[in-house]
Order: structure tokens, then sequence, then C-alpha cells
């Protein structure tokens, strides 16, 4: 299993607009080969910024089989126009399991 992590930044005032495209982008992320599940979370101390955490079988079914397909274009258009800077995404194995 590989987690994906990223730190969400969206412009000020739209974090409502965002939840809500969101919800509408689960369903294509979730529809994709080799997705687990995922938590979308929103930062106390920084409303503004979220994190989003992405089981996935292996990178590949993220970076290849997720980004190289229509479904991606889908998301993109749905979520990238929130984010102020774009995140930075990245990607863990676990080592350690309490």
């Amino acid at each position: 299993m590989v987690l994906e992590h990223a730190l969400l930044p969206v412009a000020p005032g739209r974090e409502t607009e965002f939840e809500e495209a969101f919800r509408a982008a689960r369903a294509i992320i979730a529809s994709m080969p080799g997705f687990g599940r995922l938590t979308l979370s929103r930062c106390l101390e920084r409303p503004g910024t979220y994190l989003l955490l992405v089981e996935w079988d292996s990178l590949e079914d993220h970076t290849v089989g997720f980004r190289g397909s229509a479904e991606y274009e889908r998301w993109r258009r749905l979520l990238h126009h929130f984010y102020e800077p774009f995140p930075t995404v990245e990607h863990y194995e676990q080592v350690l399991d309490a």
C-alpha cells in the first residue's frame, strides 16, 4: 500500500465551494483501479489548508493510472483552480504499524 499525502492550500474565502466540489470529485478518484480509501481534513490552525490522504495499491496506480486517465482531467477541472499555490504531492510507504 502507498499513501499519497497532499497539503491543499485553498484560496481564502473559497473553502465551502472547494468542499462541495471535492464531494463531487471523490466519486471520480474512488472509481479508479488501485484506489483504497481517502480522507480529507481541514487544518484547525489554518482553515484554508486541507490534508488529503489517499491509499493506493501501488505508486503507479496514482502516478500513471489516475493521472494519465480521462477521469483525472475531470478531477483537475473540478479542483485545481482552488489552489494557491499548487500543492505538493508526496507518496509514503509504511515502515511501522503500532
